[in-house]
């Protein structure tokens, strides 16, 4: 990682960083968005002079100290601020170049044990490897595509099947720079990075913020075609045979309409597996 890629992504997070979100006071009219470098200096207790070399890539060697300071006055999450460990190079070096694209055997039985959970297992590049049968059914078959990227960003249909399509944009977007930081010259996560800067202005626009955030516990609103509204919560696993592999496990709250509508769609999984035996 260079320096500059350091300094650009400084000044994106300062960009993005308001005074009430780290305490201060905001008087009169501010020229730039975000905190001023002054601010941001002056939070991490360094010299503005510093601080300005470290974002025009002219100082290559901020100490642990400098870092932690500055993650802590840029307010950063757990993730990004080992992303701008990284940057700095003070974090563990990028990973191999590519994520084992199988999944062991024994978490695929698992994944088909649960008839009421949707279950995915995905990689760095949100290219999904393996799913059960109720979220294949949820995910449509996967017909557009079995990477999620495209599903949320190309796919016509993303923005009615995710009813909070936005969130789930920015979502995916910071759990993909994270798994891009983790292993940039991965040639999956290269190609699929170049496909949706090219053809999708939201994901190129959502690219320059710079967030980076792996994925946690979360909930999805969901408008299935053939089952209506879902609310389902999510939980995420790191794969610990498997660097770089995820697993994914979708619920709905025990007696609640998802709860009904899950129940549905394992009937229409059931129903579509006998037909096509």
């Amino acid at each position: 990682m260079s320096t500059s890629e350091l300094g650009t992504y400084l000044r994106a997070r300062r960009a993005q960083t308001s005074p009430a979100d780290v305490g201060l006071p905001a008087h009169g009219a501010r020229r730039v968005a975000g905190l001023r470098r002054e601010e941001v200096a002056q939070l991490a207790g360094i010299s503005v002079d510093y601080y300005i070399r470290l974002e025009q890539g002219r100082e290559r060697t901020p100490s642990a100290q400098v870092v932690d300071a500055l993650a802590a006055a840029l307010g950063l999450v757990e993730d990004a601020r080992r992303h701008l460990f990284r940057l700095a190079g003070l974090g563990p070096g990028p990973l191999p170049q590519t994520a084992p694209t199988r999944v062991d055997p024994g978490l695929l039985q698992l994944m088909s044990a649960w008839p009421h959970n949707p279950a995915i297992v995905y990689n760095r590049a949100f290219d999904v490897l393996a799913s059960n049968e109720l979220a294949d059914v949820l995910f449509h078959d996967w017909s557009y595509s079995r990477n999620l990227m495209h599903v949320v960003f190309l796919d016509p249909t993303a923005r009615t099947f995710y009813r909070d399509w936005w969130d789930v944009a920015r979502n995916s977007v910071a759990g993909f720079r994270h798994g891009h930081s983790e292993a940039p010259d991965d040639p999956r996560i290269r190609k699929i990075l170049a496909e949706l800067l090219e053809t999708s202005p939201e994901f190129a626009d959502l690219w320059t913020h710079h967030d980076v955030r792996g994925k946690g516990m979360a909930s999805k609103r969901f408008d299935h075609p053939d089952v209506g509204h879902l609310t389902l919560s999510m939980q995420t696993f790191d794969i610990r045979s498997a660097p770089g592999q995820e697993l994914v496990i979708y619920q709905a709250e025990p007696g609640s309409p998802s709860t009904q509508a899950l129940a549905l769609l394992g009937t229409l999984a059931a129903t579509t597996r006998h037909a096509r035996h």
